[in-house]
């Protein structure tokens, strides 16, 4: 099998599994627990906490307190920081930011959200027009999980910063995370990061936090850990999962990429470009390709695909019960385009002849509705 839907979820890293594997079978303990077993994975929380937050930021500057996945992080973000006034998104964001911010009207908090470019990535003068002195939260993804497009959080952040100092700054880091060289800036409060994206478990995300932010509070309420700001028991094994293929993915981030981003490109030169059109940008993730082929079914495609080995998506998985895409229909797309989008989403362990392969049978997927 070819595995190239990525984006949606990661074949979890063999080595991770076998590293954390103490962690399920001898150093099950709870964490809150007083005696040496639990001491022991409070340690481990602990160290695994600092390694995450120092591949994205200053450790002094930031913590990180750690989730059941990316959308628990983002909803704890949002609700928290957007308490009055408005609050500014864009159009492009994960599901579990755009609905979030859509509950926000039935609690009293206007959501405005921000119109995008072509490829996917926000308008940005236009969100900052949006900004006001009421806006209490801004929300701006990283890198879109459906055409891969980058957006310069750094620089938007600022400008929120210079119009609104008060603004909460908020991004969705899951496509981004062990994937771009990136660091925090003193301007971005909250980022939110997800396991299962990196070689980790599902069940396992983070919410990445600026200490001196006022906005972080409790989103569930019980035992008090996670410093208070996240009761439950911590998932020790999924956290040990996380911490270890994130070392693995850090340890490559660059090299990766660059060859995922050759890999990008020679898949899209070896579509046929009478039936395929390209959705993302050359600027954008090495890691996602989206293109369309205009008169098919995207779905169906797939499932062809499927039939010969090779797995790629359609878009976001959250959203695959939807008609189109919510967010390349925002980019301006026609139905036409939008019936037959296909997002191939790579991993590091993909090789050269997986792409040649991919694009051949692709092109004959896209060949066989001609006729």
């Amino acid at each position: 099998m070819i595995y190239l839907d990525n984006a949606a979820t990661t074949r979890p890293s063999d080595g991770a599994l076998v590293r954390a594997k103490h962690f399920l079978t001898d150093c099950f303990f709870n964490p809150s627990a007083l005696y040496g077993g639990g001491a022991e994975a409070a340690r481990f929380l602990t160290q695994a906490r600092r390694f995450l937050v120092e591949q994205l930021a200053d450790p002094a500057q930031y913590s990180l307190t750690f989730t059941s996945c990316g959308t628990e992080a983002d909803n704890q973000a949002i609700f928290c920081a957007a308490k009055r006034g408005n609050a500014v998104t864009t159009q492009g964001e994960h599901s579990a930011v755009y609905e979030s911010f859509r509950e926000l009207k039935n609690r009293g908090v206007e959501p405005r959200f921000a119109p995008l470019n072509r490829d996917g990535n926000v308008d940005a003068d236009a969100l900052l027009e949006m900004v006001d002195d009421k806006t209490s939260l801004v929300s701006v993804i990283h890198v879109s999980n459906e055409t891969g497009a980058v957006n310069d959080i750094a620089v938007l952040a600022r400008r929120v910063k210079e119009k609104n100092p008060r603004a909460v700054f908020m991004s969705d880091g899951v496509q981004a995370f062990g994937k771009l060289a990136f660091r925090l800036t003193r301007d971005i409060d909250f980022y939110t990061v997800s396991a299962h994206k990196i070689g980790g478990l599902k069940g396992t995300g983070a919410l990445v936090y600026r200490k001196c932010c006022t906005s972080i509070a409790p989103y569930l309420y019980g035992g008090g850990q996670e410093n208070g700001l996240r009761s439950g028991t911590e998932n020790v094994f999924g956290i040990a999962c996380f911490y270890f293929a994130a070392q693995e993915k850090f340890s490559s981030l660059v090299s990766d990429g660059e060859r995922l981003a050759a890999y990008r490109e020679l898949l899209w030169s070896l579509l046929d470009k009478d039936l395929y059109v390209r959705l993302s940008p050359e600027d954008g993730s090495p890691y996602i390709l989206t293109v369309s082929a205009p008169g098919t079914r995207g779905e169906t495609m797939q499932r062809m695909l499927w039939d010969r080995g090779i797995v790629v998506g359609t878009g976001s998985a959250c959203n695959s019960k939807k008609p189109h895409s919510r967010i390349l229909e925002a980019c301006g797309y026609t139905k036409n385009i939008l019936n037959g989008v296909l997002r191939v989403s790579f991993c590091p362990a993909i090789a050269e002849e997986d792409v040649r392969e991919t694009a051949h049978c692709m092109n004959e997927a896209a060949r066989s509705f001609g006729g």
